[in-house]
């Protein structure tokens, strides 16, 4: 592996605002329901804040009101359809453009699959969008961001990303459980990168010639719940077919889900890194048989001290000292990284109102459950590292509520409970 992509891979790791006007709030005259979308969709923190003390205090408002207000009540207004090719999203201050194709039949009283495709160095989002129109059906709608120099490994892209999601989210009506990522060369590292760190999003990824530093490996362990279709030319001679092999054989260690395809083309421009027209048919087989589990009994995720942001129903709040990334990693390799010295917790719903924990470098950590979940009206009990963090009822908060979903915008994630628990010091 050559040290520029050595890299350009390893700084891929570390990583909105709509410009909607303050609202004002109605609180004598406002539905529930709309003011539960202007405090989920509101880019203004202070309105936001504003938002929920009104939305708290609304006489309608209660926990299932709200659950249920969230999972089937938004409505979405006519949108353009077809062909944009420039669409804006706002990250940090700074414009970009987003090309975006939506099909023709879209109608908004279904949800449909959104696939995030992000392109390589030397190309821009309107180009990959051209490319992938007609490989797809009607079920889906395209969304192909562009950043310069397709530098998918910073925090700025990741970001980029995930306002993308957010943007078409809250404008066309998108199944939550089939959102895909997907790159080629440098934006198949993106695809990883941010995939690996945001796992609980996605129901699949699909990473086309490319590949990870192996101080990156061990997040290939937070997708135990999102399965992977990696395609690689064999005489691929920019991001060596290694890479890729290197990563299939660890998923294959870890048991988890995924599809390794190694073609033989070779293109008469980019040689064999490329994605041949052949290895369509079985992907658009793969991503038309995904759907995402959102609330899986058992979750694993590895972090290092930039991500400690929501993973699935778990979170970390506090650990030892941990390798940290910076916002773009190019110069930066000190030993935590070079060790991998990175927090590890794995969760699993073992039986009823049983939750068993292990944990490595990790003092604090939060669980976040719903009745999907657990029994709120049974004891819950945890157990961390083999010894008993907590036991007893737990008390469900509208609050919590409210600022998970905000922070999440998922409507199939909600969660009203919250326990934090101190991680046992183990007896030397």
């Amino acid at each position: 592996m050559t040290r520029w992509f050595v890299a350009l891979c390893f700084s891929a790791v570390v990583w909105w605002n709509l410009g909607f006007g303050q609202a004002e709030l109605e609180t004598g005259t406002e539905g529930l329901p709309a003011l539960v979308f202007r405090y989920l969709d509101s880019p203004d923190s202070e309105e936001a804040e504003r938002l929920l003390q009104v939305v708290q205090q609304h006489p309608d408002a209660s926990i299932e009101r709200v659950i249920r207000i969230i999972e089937t009540e938004r409505s979405y207004d006519s949108r353009p359809i077809g062909t944009l090719p420039d669409e804006r999203v706002r990250v940090q201050g700074q414009s970009y453009g987003v090309a975006l194709s939506v099909p023709l039949t879209y109608q908004p009283s279904r949800g449909y699959a959104l696939i995030v495709c992000l392109h390589g160095a030397g190309f821009t989002g309107d180009v990959y969008l051209e490319r992938w129109q007609a490989r797809l059906g009607e079920d889906y709608i395209l969304a192909c961001p562009t950043y310069p120099a397709g530098a998918w490994f910073t925090r700025r892209a990741e970001d980029l990303v995930l306002a993308t999601i957010r943007h078409v989210r809250q404008r066309y009506h998108l199944d939550p459980d089939r959102i895909f990522l997907t790159g080629m060369s440098n934006g198949g590292i993106g695809a990883w990168l941010i995939g690996m760190h945001h796992a609980p999003l996605f129901a699949g990824l699909a990473p086309m010639a490319s590949g990870l530093d192996d101080v990156l490996m061990p997040f290939l362990a937070n997708l135990r719940n999102t399965p992977v279709y990696i395609i690689h030319g064999a005489k691929d001679q920019v991001m060596p077919v290694a890479l890729s092999r290197s990563i299939a054989r660890e998923l294959t260690t870890l048991g988890y889900p995924h599809v390794y395809r190694e073609h033989q083309g070779e293109h008469p421009m980019a040689g064999g890194h490329y994605f041949p027209r052949e290895e369509l048919p079985a992907l658009m087989t793969w991503l038309s048989s995904q759907r995402r589990n959102p609330l899986p009994a058992k979750l694993t995720v590895v972090r290092e001290a930039s991500h400690f942001q929501p993973f699935g129903w778990v979170r970390l709040d506090v650990t030892d000292p941990i390798a940290a990334f910076s916002d773009d990693l190019i110069d930066k390799r000190d030993h935590r990284i070079t060790q991998r010295e990175y927090a590890r917790l794995e969760a699993t719903v073992v039986s009823a109102n049983r939750i068993e924990v292990n944990t490595e470098r990790i003092q604090r950590y939060s669980l976040f459950l719903n009745d999907r979940l657990i029994d709120p009206a049974k004891p819950v009990t945890i157990v961390t590292n083999g010894r008993l963090s907590f036991e007893g009822t737990v008390t469900a908060s509208l609050e919590i509520l409210l600022r998970q979903a905000r922070l999440r915008q998922d409507p199939r994630q909600l969660f009203p409970f919250h326990i934090a628990v101190e991680v046992p010091k183990s007896v030397s």
